[in-house]
């Protein structure tokens, strides 16, 4: 409400007059003069000793000064921090993914680019990480099969298939690929109701008219391996995801057609600020760097 009359009273304070006051704000001194005229009315005080072209503060206007100074200071900087993080160099970045493994390198090539800006990487299953999209947790999230809503930008990031893996004496071991129907009768252990890789190994099973025996349902891909490792039965990831764990084989499944599309997310409405516009250009910069290898 005040704003205009204090920057009038500070830039007076400042230079020592109304004159050079006005010219350091491009304004007129009518202008100025009138400001810090309404400031004195407005409040009954007087915040300049006026005499001839000499003008110094008041007592009070003395005090006046070095709380607008403080004030002028901190709008310096804010604009100095406003200015640093549309340049990104400084700011930060939420992520979450279903698997690291899948964006791991791009995060690695845009801290390269912006070192500035620093990043959260944290896992969650694909359903997870849209609802974090959407209540603004996640800046950017990297999932399975995001669905077709308007409100969301997605850059497909890559596609691979599901295979199965056991533990290393498990009697599946000795194959290098199986078939659905392998599994017919084995344990299984599964990931959360929100995994897009359950439910696409639901739907293979269901095309073959198997019902899978789910012994155990258990929470996140480390939980996952943990459990297959300790023989309770046989878990399903990507490809990329299983890694390597000395503890597990992983074996194609020769039928299994459906394949596992991640992609990089956001929502659109978000899409133009600084560090969220990077992390998709690193993206599609990325997949373009690998196509051209």
């Amino acid at each position: 409400m005040y704003y205009a009359q204090f920057r009038a009273f500070h830039a007076v304070a400042t230079y020592g007059g109304f004159s050079k006051a006005a010219n350091e704000l491009g304004l007129t001194q009518p202008a100025i003069s009138d400001q810090v005229r309404k400031l004195e009315e407005r409040f009954g005080i007087l915040l300049f000793n006026r005499h001839k072209r000499l003008v110094t503060p008041t007592e009070l206007g003395q005090a006046l000064f070095e709380i607008t100074k403080r004030q002028f200071e901190y709008e310096k900087q804010a604009i100095e921090l406003l200015s640093e993080s549309q340049k990104l160099r400084v700011g930060h970045l939420n992520i979450t993914a279903d698997s690291p493994l899948h964006i791991i390198q791009t995060v690695g090539d845009f801290r390269r680019k912006h070192p500035g800006v620093s990043v959260s990487l944290k896992v969650a299953n694909s359903q997870n990480a849209l609802y974090q999209i959407f209540d603004f947790t996640a800046d950017v999230a990297v999932l399975a099969e995001p669905p077709g809503d308007d409100r969301l930008e997605f850059i497909p990031l890559r596609s691979d298939p599901l295979v199965a893996f056991v533990e290393n004496s498990h009697p599946l071991a000795q194959y290098d690929s199986i078939t659905l129907d392998h599994l017919r009768e084995e344990a299984l252990v599964f990931r959360e109701g929100g995994s897009r890789t359950i439910q696409t190994i639901k739907q293979e099973f269901a095309d073959k008219g198997i019902t899978p025996k789910v012994v155990m349902d258990v929470d996140g891909l480390e939980a996952l391996k943990d459990a297959v490792a300790a023989g309770i039965g046989v878990g399903f990831v990507t490809q990329p995801e299983f890694g390597y764990d000395r503890r597990l084989k992983a074996i194609p499944i020769d039928d299994c057609t459906r394949l596992l599309t991640e992609s990089v997310v956001c929502m659109k409405d978000r899409a133009h600020l600084g560090a969220i516009k990077a992390f998709m250009q690193a993206t599609r910069d990325y997949i373009k760097n690998k196509g051209d290898v």
